[in-house]
Parts: C-alpha cells; structure tokens; sequence
C-alpha cells in the first residue's frame, strides 16, 4: 500500500504524516505538490492523505481555497472512484469544503486554539477504521482554531443511521460527555466518513501519537486501518 501526501501552501503537518507512516509505520509514502496532476501511480487499495495545517492561510475559510487546487480535482475523482482518502484537522477542513464529506468545521466555541491531548473513540464497527481501532479509548493530540464539527439535523440523523461517525470525544475512560469535547463539536464528533467509507475525516492528529519516543503510540491503529 502506499500514502500520497498532498503538500499545499501553509501545510505543516505533511512532514509529521511523512515521518509517522514511513518512518514508524515502514509504509511507502510520495509527496504530492498541490498543483500537479498526475495520481495514476495510485490504485483504490492506496490512500491520499490530506494533512494539517493552514493551507493558503486559511484565507477565506479554512479549507475553501485549497478544495480547487488542481491536485484536488483528481483527489475527488480518486474517491469517487472508491480510493481511500484520509483529511487530518485542515484536511479534514478540506474534504468538507470539497462535498467529500458532509458537515462543516467552525470556529471553536471557546473562540481560543486548542492544542492538547484528547481521548476518542470509534463510535461504529460497521467501518474498517472502527474494526480496526477497537473500543480502546485512544489519546491523540490536537491543534486547532476552528475544529467544531457541524451539520444540520437531517444530516446528523443520516450520519447516525448510517454509521458514518467513526470518533467521538470522550475522557480517558471511554466516556463521551460534554467535557471532554475541546471545541463544542456537536455531539461530541471527532471524526466521520463518507456513505462509501473510503474517504475519512478527522481533527485530532494521529501521526503525532505514533512514536515512541513521544511515549504515545495510540495513533497507529488509525493509520494502519487504512491499510486493512
């Protein structure tokens, strides 16, 4: 399997994505310059990371400028086409932004950056992600000014019904509550993917829990469920 990282003006996590899946993951990873083109070294079994950051300086919207980059125009074909797609935090941004994924990021409600550890956990096993990660509430940062999670009624409703929310908040017991969410999300939701659960998204960072040098490895079950 091998991980295109997708490197856009103002990313700053492409190299974290790098080290975490190539170095402590030994997967294959290429680096993709948004303004190219070409994914045909990439089959449905490979996986497009969208890393984090503040792509075009979050001008705008975060997020909203970088969904017409022209490698963005082959990343939602690849999807569309079942290729997986993963958007971390500003990539997450992104995928919402595209119409890969449903919902919107907003700005925290605390209106302050979050950057800490947090505790998810899979809400759903009808998922590989969720299957793979198990019920293990995970420990993952996160760094970000507009991480809150938000749809509308109907959407929530189908996101449920379709087991499309993949984490939520919660403490370190595995317990989702109101105070273990770090931005106001709605219903505590961390992380969701789309119907075909080929392309995810999510705010906390897992490639900066994967070493253990940073005594936290709880990220690698996440990544490596790509790869399943």
């Amino acid at each position: 399997m091998k991980f295109g990282i997708i490197v856009f003006p103002g990313s700053n996590c492409d190299r974290d994505m790098m080290h975490a899946l190539r170095d402590d993951l030994k997967q294959e990873t290429v680096m993709l310059w948004h303004k190219d083109r070409d994914l045909s070294m990439f089959t449905k079994d490979d996986c497009i990371v969208l890393p984090g950051g503040f792509s075009y300086g979050d001008y705008l919207r975060c997020g909203a400028l970088a969904r017409f980059s022209p490698m963005m125009e082959q990343v939602i074909e690849f999807a569309n086409k079942g290729g997986k797609v993963l958007g971390v935090c500003n990539g997450f941004q992104i995928l919402c932004e595209a119409g890969l994924l449903p919902g919107v990021l907003l700005q925290n409600d605390h209106q302050k950056f979050a950057c800490k550890n947090v505790y998810i956990k899979s809400e759903s096993f009808n998922n590989a992600m969720g299957r793979q990660v198990g019920e293990k509430a995970l420990k993952v940062p996160v760094a970000h000014g507009e991480g809150r999670y938000y749809a509308d009624a109907p959407t929530l409703k189908q996101l449920q019904e379709n087991h499309q929310i993949v984490f939520r908040y919660c403490n370190e017991k595995g317990e989702v509550h109101v105070n273990s969410n770090p931005n106001g999300a709605i219903n505590n939701i961390a992380g969701i993917c789309n119907a075909g659960r080929n392309v995810f998204g999510m705010m906390p960072h897992p490639e900066r829990a994967c070493s253990p040098e940073l005594h936290n490895t709880d990220g690698r079950a996440i990544l490596m469920a790509l790869n399943s």
